[in-house]
């Protein structure tokens, strides 16, 4: 016996070294084609967005030569400053921010406790009319809404664009607080029942507290639809109150096609939500995977 236990502890040591390369090797495969799948799906962004910012730092000569130039040689901010002084895209900048940060701060006061009180009472099929009215197409509530802020006066105003961002921001923040709020466990909340809290101080001082990923996530995704809408900002806007999307469209000329300013405008538009994405990037993260793990 005392033989047979020597010969199999020797032989364990022995297969656990052989199968360690083993497992190595497969950890190494799949994290190389994780990194791959990475590329191959990250990369026509990254290569679209280093091109658009080329396109900006080069002069029209440079634009259209043939073979491309990529690397501007020198570079110059002259199609920035055009952009900047004969488009008014400072204040078109402005309006941006006013319009999106409006309809995203009203969101979140009319989403996070319609999210909460959808995550409690478990109305899924509010849940779906939301999803539903997120995925009709803008098109469908600009008649309606041109006729309603023409008879109230709005009409060229922010404020009729800070309301019909609602239709874009709200949904948003609904439906990912609700998702966020049924993955709370409700001990807490049952606890501070029992200790005579009311129905608003337990979403005001135990389950605010502990959605504050998902705040920031809905937060993040309705301030970037709302930013990146055209539709509304070019039908409902005036030459005054455009925003940065429908102001990019404005760049183009009928006598020929700047490639430099248009890149310019466009870069103005993409980069400040690009910064925010990246600095606050792991915010998101966590509150869309602790979102997702409702249901099981």
């Amino acid at each position: 016996m005392s033989q047979a236990g020597t010969v199999h502890a020797g032989v364990a040591p022995r297969q656990r070294l052989r199968s360690a390369p083993r497992a190595r090797l497969r950890r190494g495969v799949r994290r190389l084609g994780f990194w791959l799948s990475v590329v191959v799906i990250v990369s026509p962004a990254i290569l679209v967005f280093l091109w658009m910012l080329s396109l900006s730092l080069k002069n029209e000569i440079d634009n259209l030569a043939y073979p491309p130039v990529f690397v501007p040689d020198p570079p110059t901010l002259k199609n920035y400053v055009q952009v900047f002084t004969e488009n008014s895209m400072g204040l078109y900048f402005w309006n941006s921010v006013v319009v999106s940060g409006g309809a995203t701060l009203i969101a979140l006061l009319v989403g996070v406790p319609a999210g909460y009180g959808i995550a409690r009472l478990q109305a899924h099929r509010l849940t779906v009319l939301i999803l539903i009215a997120r995925m009709t197409p803008a098109l469908s509530y600009l008649i309606p809404l041109f006729t309603v802020f023409q008879f109230l006066g709005l009409n060229n105003t922010l404020t009729a664009l800070v309301i019909t961002h609602l239709v874009i921001t709200v949904p948003i923040v609904v439906y990912i607080m609700a998702g966020y709020f049924e993955t709370l466990p409700k001990e807490l909340e049952e606890a501070a029942l029992i200790d005579g809290g009311s129905a608003w101080t337990l979403f005001r001082y135990v389950a605010l507290p502990l959605a504050r990923p998902g705040i920031v996530v809905g937060t993040i995704l309705a301030f970037i639809f709302s930013w990146n809408n055209f539709v509304f900002g070019a039908v409902l806007a005036g030459r005054a109150t455009r925003t940065l999307p429908a102001a990019v469209y404005n760049v183009l000329t009928f006598e020929q096609l700047a490639w430099g300013p248009l890149a310019a405008a466009a870069i103005v538009v993409t980069l400040p939500v690009l910064v925010l994405t990246i600095f606050i990037q792991k915010e998101i993260v966590a509150g869309l995977t602790a979102g997702g793990v409702k249901g099981g």
